[in-house]
């Protein structure tokens, strides 16, 4: 079928796929020169792959890492010679938001006991607990009514890590979640720490949960660090082949910021600390991470 008037290109879009073809036509004939020649496809710049690099990166084969981890504070339960027994509390009235989350959070962290704080200072509930044979405490803080702080004492030595809490999702809130978690003990997958700093932290959140996983249970809690934010979530995965996994994520879920680390158990006012996030001071570029 004939076509009266046939459709009308200005000289700026005429030139423009005139140049595209062309590049196109170098590009292949590029290609037929190379052949299997051809340099590996260039990989794309993030901000993970150009971090600048940390003096306090942990080797593996150091003498002197393996030194410190086995007579640091945690080694009784690398050791296999405590249990972890937590108690999980908060600050003053909690609000209901916060309330659920400490009981969910139970949940996912076996052999831990959620109390109410009554008043009480940090100062007086910390030698009930060594009393009690509590191996950590765990304060969720909140503002607004919401959680926004984390703190983690390991007792009865410490150290104490305070964190900024943020995303708090509790189970009822996430998308396509699976059944409510069994009791079996998870297993606990660390990412991405890799300073000593980060190991020290690494190894805090792994003697909450007891050593020896019970792998028939199916879940796993992750402690993902990016760019210095702990993204902390829970799942059960399923085997549907040798090759296929689907899992399923539990909750809660929340994001986690190192604000500081304190030598000894919590002190305030004349604590001894190790690390104190400045932000004007370390966060000058955007490629340099502590963890």
């Amino acid at each position: 079928e004939r076509v009266l008037f046939p459709p009308t290109f200005s000289v700026s879009e005429i030139k423009n796929k005139q140049r595209r073809h062309f590049m196109f036509l170098r590009w292949k004939q590029q290609q037929r020169k190379v052949g299997r020649a051809a340099p590996p496809k260039a990989i794309p710049k993030t901000i993970e792959n150009q971090r600048v690099y940390d003096e306090t990166t942990v080797d593996p084969n150091d003498e002197e890492v393996a030194f410190d981890e086995a007579t640091d504070e945690f080694a009784p339960y690398f050791n296999r010679q405590t249990v972890p027994k937590i108690l999980i509390t908060t600050s003053d009235r909690p609000r209901g938001r916060t309330v659920r989350f400490c009981e969910q959070l139970a949940t996912v962290i076996p052999n831990s006991h959620v109390y109410y704080r009554r008043g009480l200072a940090l100062k007086r509930i910390i030698p009930q607990c060594i009393a009690r044979d509590f191996t950590d405490l765990i304060v969720i803080n909140e503002d607004r009514k919401i959680p926004n702080g984390l703190v983690l004492s390991h007792l009865p030595d410490g150290p104490t890590a305070h964190f900024r809490m943020s995303s708090v999702r509790l189970r009822k809130e996430i998308k396509r979640k699976g059944k409510e978690p069994t009791e079996h003990v998870p297993e606990v997958i660390l990412n991405n720490f890799t300073t000593r700093l980060g190991h020290s932290i690494g190894r805090m959140f792994a003697a909450l949960f007891p050593h020896d996983p019970q792998f028939i249970g199916r879940q796993v809690a992750t402690f993902h660090n990016q760019r210095d934010y702990i993204f902390f979530r829970f799942h059960r995965y399923i085997f549907k082949s040798e090759k296929k996994v689907g899992i399923q994520e539990l909750g809660p879920r929340f994001t986690l910021k190192l604000r500081s680390l304190q030598k000894g158990t919590f002190d305030s006012k004349f604590g001894e600390y190790e690390w104190i996030h400045k932000r004007r001071e370390m966060d000058t570029s955007r490629r340099k991470f502590h963890l």
